[in-house]
């Protein structure tokens, strides 16, 4: 009955992952906003402008308190009252008309405000009061006419709010103006009735007030103090001419990044797209004309991409017919020796004669073994590759290797059998990286060869030889040598030219085949070759391995 389950275990494929069409690429967004960002980051650096605005402040306040130090000498001159007696002065007062008819004239075409405090600290003249026959006038200075706020300055703007927002970030102290104006209300102004001259700078909005209060003193009589004030216009209009200007070479750098990050992203996303869709055509299709793109133009890590995904495309297809090609071989071999024992059952069925049934169970029992011992060497060969690309290497002494190999040939050799003798370099070290059970294996196989060709009671000399980086073992016999041509053939699957005394079929022809594939597998090379002596005749072969030595 079938089994109810067997759909259930049934293993589920993955469904295949096609590849998107995208308009733009992730990684052109990336590209795009890595660039941006440190284009962003060094255009917000800029656009603060910290030690260039202090600067300026600096230059302002010298210049208003220069402005500041001349109106109060001008005052202590012209707007003091004195009551003298000889040498004596008995006392000296501010003139409040006279000071504030000066201060008007004085500060008119400077754009400031004045504000003069008396010794007692009681505001005496502000220039933004204009005295008339209706009382006080207050004066506004209005800001300049303008065409409506640009994109730019609406920028900046909000550039300055969030800057705002980081602590630490040229905190000002907020401008406040009473009602009732006092010296202490100002912090320089006390330092001037002090007989310092001293500045200050607040807030006040997004603009700021500049202020320098210098003592009024007559004959070193402190008898006010001069508060000369100025708001941030002009600092400000130079901050914003700059900034203007550093956003349209940021305008000009963020088009070129635009356009460069476009660029850069293309040559590294779209060959990676082609290499894409061409690793899904290998994938989905069944045609061997598909071929991944090269490149030959570049000489960077894209081009190596793709030389390295098209070699790695063709050593698929070359495995692929390697395994096509081993199992037709596999079924050839196979079928051989299943055919001439499903001949012999056949014919052992009508047999009567008893010797004739003895020789076809002979044959029988020859033709198992001989699958048996095939079906072994072809197990043993389609495991070889995984295991040699999961097997853990060690540091093998090929010395001590050689030599049990070599003990163990000679103390199971049959009478008549080669006399296998090992020469080793003396004070060598004879190391290699690699797995020593197959190391062993490619030597006995080499000399297992060696010794099936050998004329009887005759010698195996195995030598090794140390070069700079390579270690070779050379296994030489004195049989009939190798078939001219067939140097190179003797290694492929399934060679079958054998000594004509050995029994058909001792052999599987995969032996040299898997020493190859072992050798090549630690990195080295493994070769055949005939020994000829001074007439040009054959008198054996020589198999050669050549190892990488340990550390090379």
């Amino acid at each position: 009955m079938p089994d109810p389950n067997a759909a259930r275990s049934k293993p589920i494929r993955p469904k295949p992952i096609r590849l998107r069409r995208r308009s733009i690429s992730p990684i052109t967004w990336r590209i795009l906003a890595v660039n941006l960002f440190a284009l962003g980051v060094l255009v917000a650096g800029l656009l603060y402008l910290g030690e260039y605005r202090r600067n300026l402040i600096s230059t302002e306040l010298t210049s208003l308190q220069k402005r500041t130090d001349m109106f109060a000498a001008a005052l202590g001159e012209g707007a003091v009252a004195t009551d003298s007696s000889g040498n004596f002065i008995r006392y000296q007062l501010l003139v409040p008309n006279a000071a504030r008819n000066m201060i008007h004239r004085l500060v008119e075409p400077t754009g400031t405000r004045a504000r003069l405090f008396g010794a007692d600290g009681v505001l005496i003249v502000d220039s933004r009061l204009l005295f008339g026959p209706g009382g006080f006038v207050q004066i506004e200075d209005l800001p300049p006419p303008g065409g409506g706020e640009s994109a730019a300055g609406w920028l900046l703007e909000t550039y300055d709010s969030l800057v705002k927002l980081i602590p630490g970030f040229d905190e000002l102290p907020e401008y406040r103006e009473n009602a009732v104006q006092r010296a202490l209300d100002y912090a320089e102004v006390v330092h001037a009735l002090g007989g310092e001259d001293a500045a200050a700078v607040r807030g006040l909005g997004n603009a700021m007030v500049l202020s320098v209060a210098a003592p009024v003193q007559r004959y070193k009589q402190v008898l006010g103090a001069l508060m000369l004030s100025k708001d941030s216009r002009e600092i400000d209009a130079a901050m914003y001419d700059v900034r203007i200007n550093i956003l349209k070479v940021f305008g000009v750098a963020l088009t070129i990044t635009v356009l460069l990050s476009f660029y850069l992203a293309g040559t590294i996303a779209r060959p990676i797209r082609r290499l894409a869709a061409a690793a899904e055509q290998v994938r989905f299709s069944h045609s061997r004309q598909v071929r991944i793109p090269t490149f030959p133009g570049r000489n960077d890590e894209i081009g190596e991409l793709a030389h390295i995904l098209s070699e790695m495309t063709e050593a698929l297809w070359a495995r692929m017919d390697a395994i096509e090609g081993f199992a037709a071989d596999v079924a050839h071999e196979i079928k051989n020796p299943l055919t001439s024992l499903h001949s012999a059952v056949e014919t052992i069925a009508r047999v009567k004669d008893p010797d004739q049934q003895r020789k076809l169970m002979g044959i029988i029992q020859e033709d198992v073994r001989r699958l048996d011992r095939l079906i072994s060497d072809i197990s043993d060969a389609s495991r070889l590759d995984a295991e040699l690309s999961r097997a853990e290497t060690d540091e093998v002494d090929l010395a001590g290797m050689l030599g049990v190999v070599v003990d163990i040939q000679n103390s199971t050799r049959m009478d008549g059998g080669p006399q296998i003798n090992l020469r080793l370099p003396e004070h060598r070290k004879l190391t290699v990286q690699g797995m020593e059970g197959r190391l062993v294996q490619v030597f006995r196989n080499i000399i297992t060869n060696a010794a099936s060709f050998s004329p009887p009671d005759g010698e195996i000399e195995v030598r090794a030889i140390r070069g700079v980086d390579t270690i070779e073992i050379e296994i030489i016999d004195d049989g009939p040598g190798i078939p001219a041509g067939k140097e190179a053939d003797i290694f492929e699957r399934f060679y079958s030219e054998r000594p004509e005394s050995e029994a058909f079929g001792t052999h599987s022809g995969l032996g040299l085949n898997i020493s190859k594939q072992i050798v090549e597998a630690h990195g080295g090379n493994i070769w055949a070759e005939n020994r000829m002596d001074d007439t040009d005749k054959v008198i054996g072969a020589r198999f050669v391995v050549r190892l990488p030595a340990s550390g090379h």
